[in-house]
This record gives C-alpha cells, structure tokens and sequence, in this order.
C-alpha cells in the first residue's frame, strides 16, 4: 500500500536560510504532501462508487419515509414562500400522489432552522416535488461529496494517502452514512458542513505553521529580535471559511453549536502549540492576541452572521410563523428589523424549550451510550407482504430501511476509539486528538440529553471521526515506511482482508439498507441482534 508518513520537508526557498527554514519545519510537522495521481485517482473511483450506491433506486420507494414527513413537505413550502408552511392532517398521501401544492395559507410551527430543508427543497427544485428522487437527490448527492472530502481530509491529517483511501472507503459503504444520503433528513447536512470545516480548519493549520516556521526562521537569521507577541498569522482566509461552513451546520440544527464550540477550541489549541514549539517566548500571551480574539471573531463571529442570513426567508414573510412574536407579546420596540430580530430571539426561546422538554416515549429512543455499537438502530422504514404482492415470491417478504451502520465498521470502530485516545494521552499524537475532537463535538454533549427522546441515527454526524480513528488504527497495523518489510507484507494482509470482510458484509447488508423486497427468513438472518426488529 502506498503511505506517504515520511513525507519530507519542503525544499529550500530563495533568499531564506534552509537550514533554519527546515528546523523549524520539523518543529511544526510542516511537510509538503502534493497530491499525487493515486491520491487523486482513488478520491473520484470512491467518489463514484458513494454515487452509484446513493442513487441506484433512489426512488424505488415512492412513499415518505420516516422524518421525510416533516422535511420533504416544509422543504417544498420553504422553495415556493421562503418559509415552511402548514400541511393539512394525514396529508402524506396527498403529497405523494403529485398533488403537492396544498399546503394551507399560514406559516408551521418548526424547531429546527431552515437552511436544511432549503438544500432539500433545491432537490425538488431540480427534479420536481413530485418525484421521490427530487425529495432525496440532495442528501444523495452531499453525501456522495463526502467521500473524497474525507479522503483528502484523512491524507491531510495523517500525512497518508493510504488513511485517507481506506477512509473514504468505509464511509462510502457504511449503511448508517447510506441511509442517511438515501434520506431527505437533516443530520446528514450537519454531518456533510461539520466535515468541510474541519477540512478548512486543517488546510488553515497547514498555511499558518508554514508562515510561522518562514518569518520564524527569517527573523532569527537576520537576528532580528521577534515582536514581543510573535510574529503575526496573516489573514488566514480558511478560518474564515470554517467560520461560514460552521455557520451553516448551526443553520440546519442547533446540534452545530457543539462543532462550532469544539472546532473553536481545537484551532485555537493548534495555534498556542504551533508558536510554543518555535520557542515564542510570549506564546500563550501572544496567541490569545494574535490567535485566539481573531478566531472567534472569525468563527463565531461568521457562524452568526451565516445563522441570521439563513432565516431571510423567514424576515422577508408576512406569514412565517412567530414573525410578529414581539408586537404579540407587547415587548416590540418600533424599530421594524429590532423587532423581527427579537421576535426570532422568543421563537427560539420557545423551541428550545421544546427541545430540552422533549422526553415522549418512541419505539426506536435509544440511550447514547449504545450508538457507537448499533445497540437499537433507527427504523426508517418497514413493508411485510405475502406471495405475489410487490414482487414477493415466497410466502412472506419483507422490505425495510433500517439504519444501522455496518457492524464491523462501527463495533471496531467503537474499539479504534478507545485505541486513538491511549494514542494521544501515551504519545501527545495531535493527530489523534483532532480525531477525537469530531466524536467530542459529535458525541459527547448527547451523553447530558441521556433522558431527552433522541435517536441512533444522530450518530451519522460524527461517523466521520469514527472513521478516521477506524482508518489510523489499521494504518498502524499496517507499519510505517521504516518498519520491517515482512512486518508491513502482513500487516497489509490482515488490513486488505478486514476491508474485503467490511465490504462483504456491506452487501449483506445493502438489502435493509435500501428497502428491497426480500424473503422474510433472509430478513431475520440479517437482524443481528434481538433490539434491531
């Protein structure tokens, strides 16, 4: 297998010292990893491979599934009036049917912010509200983009092409990322904006360290005393970047706000390291200054800007629901766009309580502490059918969309957690904690919810980081370029034979994955365990 682990450091620059440049580079784990053919090559043959598995039948299931109920609904209203819109009682089948322009004159009552269900009615914008493929074509298709996101985030991370390969690979033919890109929900959306800024974040990591070791090494060589707060980090355009793509993870569910908090604190962290292992001697001073107001500026700062703007339809309505909450309540002020931001400001206030209330009994709730093992996945979907009904040829059939992700991508996954975290605490690998930063956002803040009603299928959105620990795992079992060749010929062995097991056990799986009809012994054969039916 190709790595790229011992990547080396980038060549001299005219008119700066090499010796300097390239000790300093070192210090920072500045390398240069040019995209090589197979890194681009194994990107888009995967890329391809999510698309076909996301689009094969997208709309073999011609019925609302699930959410879909809510989101596919409001996210038509949301193209036509620029805000979700009430449906009358039972009205699925109505909808279904084509006869989708039934929506009644006053705006609905929603909990989550709109620009998900924008990026679902855009679907529907391009293939018709009446066709299943327009309901689902969004997810479909930002799911299938995921796949070379992570293989270049993975190889970015890592230094590997070969991480970031098997990455990209396990997420393609994960059922629970599957389900999720067959799905017109909103979790995939929050998944797919999280990825791209942490992608950002690393990019900004990269150019800042290389900036820093340049005018580091400049300046000692000149032997020009540093400015007393370190040198400065440029205009850091990717943060800026991250900012936006963070922003729009909030605007599609609150959940974002703990990518936003994490992913904060992780470039800020990056930063202090960065200027103390050059020897700044003011680098926790200087980083909160140069480094950390900047960041939050630029992260939170965007993030917010982003929110707001994303509810312009809402501002721009005279039907949205709340929009005059403040004249309502009498707390309105006179001043128009005041009074639209505080009446946005008390219809939050309500959802949140609705959110933090919400504690009903459901069939498929399921504690938190189970995700990471697929204890009591999400049931999508579920058709039973006798001899010669939808196809079934055999006495009794089943058609189910169960998401659940691969077992042995999730169970070892569970595993090459816990492995990545004695990793970062026995070697300070930084590597390893960026990882697990993306389970910390994802995770760890449902762990406080334990007795709210939430769902297995929240998971979709740190699946990524799962994956990513999952692939530097068996990177390890693999051996670096310096290992003994025997020793990486079988640590190659056992990793390709784990991936061709993962990936037979995927097709296994693809029929509940997908809603196809099957015999219903075929179906008990693939329900593991007692809590998945």
């Amino acid at each position: 297998m190709h790595t790229e682990e011992e990547a080396t450091p980038r060549a001299d620059v005219e008119n700066e010292p090499g010796a300097l440049l390239a000790s300093y580079r070192r210090r920072l784990n500045t390398f240069d990893l040019p995209v090589s053919r197979w890194a681009w090559a194994g990107a888009m043959a995967l890329f391809g491979l999510a698309l076909v598995l996301r689009l094969w039948g997208l709309g073999a299931i011609e019925e609302l599934i699930f959410d879909e109920t809510y989101y596919v609904k409001d996210g038509y209203a949301i193209s036509q009036e620029g805000v979700e819109m009430s449906w009358p009682e039972e009205h699925d089948p109505v909808f279904e049917s084509g006869d989708v322009d039934t929506y009644e004159g006053t705006g609905s009552y929603v909990v989550h912010p709109p620009l998900g269900k924008w990026l679902i009615g855009a679907g529907m914008m391009v293939l018709g509200p009446d066709s299943p493929w327009g309901w689902r074509l969004s997810a479909a298709v930002l799911g299938a983009v995921a796949i070379p996101m992570l293989v270049f985030i993975g190889r970015r991370l890592f230094r590997s092409t070969t991480v970031g390969l098997i990455a990209g690979l396990l997420l393609a033919i994960d059922g629970m990322h599957l389900v999720h890109s067959r799905t017109s929900l909103l979790d995939p959306f929050v998944m797919f904006f999280a990825l791209a800024a942490f992608g950002a974040l690393l990019i900004d990591r990269d150019r800042f360290r290389e900036r820093l070791a340049r005018e580091t090494a400049r300046l000692h060589a000149n032997a020009v005393l540093a400015p007393a707060l370190g040198v400065s980090g440029g205009s850091r355009p990717w943060r800026l970047v991250a900012g936006v793509l963070l922003g729009m993870a909030c605007s599609v569910k609150w959940s974002g706000l703990y990518v936003l908090a994490v992913f904060g604190i992780m470039t800020v962290l990056w930063d202090w390291w960065a200027r103390r292992a050059v020897a700044q001697k003011n680098w926790l001073l200087g980083g909160l200054v140069k480094d950390a107001i900047p960041a939050f500026f630029a992260t939170v700062g965007t993030a917010l800007i982003v929110y707001i703007s994303s509810w312009s339809g809402w501002f721009a309505s005279s039907v949205g629901y709340n929009r005059q909450l403040a004249e309502a309540e009498g707390s309105a002020t006179g001043w128009g766009f005041l009074d639209s931001l505080l009446s946005l400001w008390l219809y939050h206030r309500q959802a949140y309580e609705f959110h933090v209330g919400l504690d009903s009994d459901h069939p498929y709730e399921a504690n938190p502490l189970g995700w990471p093992v697929m204890l009591r996945p999400t049931n999508f979907y579920y058709r039973s059918y006798e001899y010669g009904e939808n196809g079934c040829e055999v006495a009794e059939c089943a058609s189910h969309i169960l998401s659940v992700g691969n077992p042995l991508i999730w169970w070892l996954g569970a595993l090459a957690v816990l492995a990545t975290l004695v990793i970062a605490i026995m070697r300070f690998d930084g590597r390893a904690w960026a990882a697990l930063a993306g389970i910390a956002a994802g995770y760890l803040p449902w762990l406080l919810y334990m007795d709210r009603t939430i769902f297995t299928f929240y998971a979709v959105v740190f699946e990524p980081w799962l994956i990513l620990c999952l692939a530097y795992v068996l990177s390890l079992v693999i051996g670096s370029a310096r290992a003994d060749p025997e020793r990486r010929l079988a640590g190659g062995l056992f990793a390709g034979s784990l991936l061709v097991l993962i990936v037979l056990v995927s097709a296994f799986f693809w029929p509940i994955w997908t809603g196809q009809v099957i015999d219903l012994d075929q179906w008990k054969f693939r329900m593991w365990l007692p809590s998945w039916s």
